[in-house]
């Protein structure tokens, strides 16, 4: 799948109000923002020639980190998972 360039313009508005209304309900008018989050949005079907739309609300190292650390939860590599 691929995951470079914009959102693509077919799911865009909808990503947009999504995580608008995700960041909202998470955070309010809080400041700093304590919850970050991310939204992947992709067809079904397209195996890798499919495209993977992300938008989020933390900074783009902030959130690279976090899905590394799901991923390696998920495959049972994360330090927590192994004591």
């Amino acid at each position: 799948m691929s995951t470079h360039g914009p959102i693509d313009p077919g799911y865009a508005a909808t990503m947009q109000a999504l995580a608008k209304a995700i960041d909202d309900i998470l955070n309010g008018k809080e400041r700093p923002k304590t919850i970050g989050f991310a939204l992947l949005m992709f067809p079904f079907g397209e195996g890798p020639k499919g495209r993977i739309n992300y938008i989020g609300n933390a900074d783009r190292g902030d959130m690279l980190a976090a899905l590394k650390e799901l991923i390696e939860r998920w495959e049972g590599r994360h330090p927590e998972e192994q004591s």
